[in-house]
């Protein structure tokens, strides 16, 4: 079992030339009415990579640590600058599974082995209120660091970290700063104790070397799916461990990726991204097995909410309910279960090789003022095309999965808008925008679809238990009158969408396509 705390601190060091650091008088930081003496603590810790040290490369540090009053396993995740989520679990002679679990999108096969040991003398002060509630922990630390793989360095130092209380406002460590500086200490230039010990006892993996300016069309695209990549490698520990929003974070970033081969397939070779994109699609999916079923709660739940009392007829919310479970078809012991598997780790073996070695076509190398932006073009023609076949068709099925194939392509288009605006700048986000809105327009519709088929499914499962189904009947008309209201505003909306302008274009152009759409395919070149 791993427990989890936000870790808020920052690290002090003296002047190099004075050599040793002496903990400082505090009384006078304000706010703390007094410093307790907490005594001085005896830490060894062995912090745990990959021989490549993937996980410092990625500012993670896993550690094995005994002495204190935390002994055990901590892997501590970045989260901003001073900012760490700490993963705890108990003391024991491997690295627990659910810690393993978490650096596995950095680690895959490869061996966790020693690194460093760091021995540390732990002089410890609490700095407490007028009520004796703790501020902050400071403590003054006398290290020794030893080597133990990818070298035989030994390095000495001492500093001061200053570790904020929980729940604490970190607007009180500015203040113990200021105090601190006064004694003529400076915040630290290692990020943390291992970084530091790995800068001074030996090699230190390489750092990847700064990416370049992009120039060409190949560069632009490369740019957007290695973000992509690296959203998907750095979401999986926070998928793991349910963090909000981290599920349908990662799967649009699946889906960024797949669109992203499809949009640019003149610069990037399909024969080698078709299957690594059947392979993110098999992810995406994945990921969002129970996705469908939690929207569709969401918005009956809503919609229920918003009925008055007399139109409530029988036990709808405990059949919502039962309705829901039932149809779960995921699990969080499933979805890790994927995340473990073979599968999913050759996944990320090949996106780690795609954008390392990426298979570059000709027009790769060309101007991105026209080779990204025909693209684009091409994307929005399709859109603008699917719209209009959905306008054309009366309401039923065939309109509303019109609505759908057009929805879907404006996502495709708004994804390949955003890989464009680093290289068309205001045309590319200004499309971005519109498809946004129009995908949002369409998004509602179809979740007006998928809503009715819930209800009249629920209407049916309430019919066989000898329950009333008015309420089913009233939302399913109900949601009927949202989706005409969809239908009937997608003309106007997308009449208003303004079409992106560009390199010697002369000026925005309102005619809708063939009399219909929002404007003709953007000249973003």
């Amino acid at each position: 079992m791993a427990d989890t705390k936000r870790e808020i601190e920052r690290k002090y060091e003296g002047p190099a030339a004075e050599g040793g650091v002496d903990m400082p008088d505090l009384t006078g930081v304000p706010g703390v009415a007094g410093v307790v003496d907490k005594g001085v603590a005896e830490l060894d810790a062995t912090y745990y990579d990959t021989p490549d040290q993937r996980l410092a490369a990625a500012s993670l540090t896993l550690r094995r640590r005994t002495g204190g009053d935390d002994a055990g396993w901590h892997l501590k995740l970045p989260v901003s600058e001073g900012v760490r989520d700490e993963i705890q679990a108990p003391l024991s002679d491997t690295v627990p599974r659910a810690i393993a679990g978490l650096v596995r999108s950095r680690v895959r096969d490869a061996e966790l082995v020693p690194l460093v040991r760091l021995r540390s003398a732990r002089d410890i002060r609490h700095l407490v209120d007028d009520s004796g509630a703790l501020l902050a922990e400071v403590s003054l630390d006398r290290v020794r660091a030893d080597r133990l793989g990818g070298g035989e360095g030994t390095a000495t130092w001492t500093e001061i970290e200053v570790e904020l209380a929980d729940d604490g406002d970190p607007a009180f460590l500015d203040k113990v700063e200021k105090k601190l500086r006064k004694a003529g200490l400076s915040r630290s230039a290692a990020s943390s104790k291992l970084a530091k010990a790995l800068d001074t006892t030996g090699k230190r993996a390489k750092k990847p070397a700064p990416r370049k300016d992009p120039v060409t069309a190949g560069d632009h695209v490369l740019g957007y799916l290695r973000a992509q990549y690296d959203a998907i490698v750095e979401l999986d520990p926070a998928v793991r461990r349910d963090l909000p929003d981290s599920v349908h974070s990662m799967r649009v970033a699946t889906r960024r990726m797949r669109s992203t081969f499809r949009s640019y397939g003149k610069i990037l070779d399909r024969a080698v991204t078709d299957p690594i994109g059947d392979e993110l699609k098999w992810l995406a999916g994945e990921l969002g097995v129970d996705r469908d079923r939690e929207v569709l709660t969401e918005r009956l739940t809503e919609s229920l909410g918003q009925l008055p009392r007399t139109l409530l007829s029988g036990p709808v919310r405990t059949r919502l309910r039962t309705w829901t479970h039932a149809r779960r078809g995921g699990s969080r012991r499933r979805l890790i279960a994927v995340l473990d598997g073979k599968r999913y780790l050759a996944l990320l073996t090949a996106l780690d090789a795609l954008v390392t070695d990426p298979p570059l076509l000709k027009a790769a190398g060309g101007d991105p003022a026209k080779v990204i932006a025909k693209a684009v073009r091409k994307d929005f023609g399709k859109v603008s095309d699917l719209v209009e076949q959905a306008l054309d068709r009366p309401p039923g099925a065939d309109r509303d999965n019109a609505m759908h194939d057009a929805r879907k392509k404006a996502k495709r288009t708004r994804y390949a808008a955003e890989a464009a605006a680093p290289a068309l700048g205001g045309p590319a986000a200004g499309l971005v925008k519109s498809m946004k809105s129009l995908q949002g327009l369409l998004g509602d519709h179809q979740d007006s679809v998928m809503t009715r088929e819930a209800l009249r499914e629920l209407a049916a499962l309430a019919h066989a238990a000898r329950e009333s189904s008015f309420t089913y009947g009233v939302l399913h008309g109900r949601e009927e009158q949202r989706a005409a209201a969809a239908e009937a505003a997608l003309p106007g909306a997308w009449v208003g969408l303004a079409a992106p302008t560009g390199p010697g274009y002369s000026g925005p152009r309102r005619t809708p396509p063939r009399g219909r759409g929002g404007g003709p395919p953007p000249a973003l070149g």
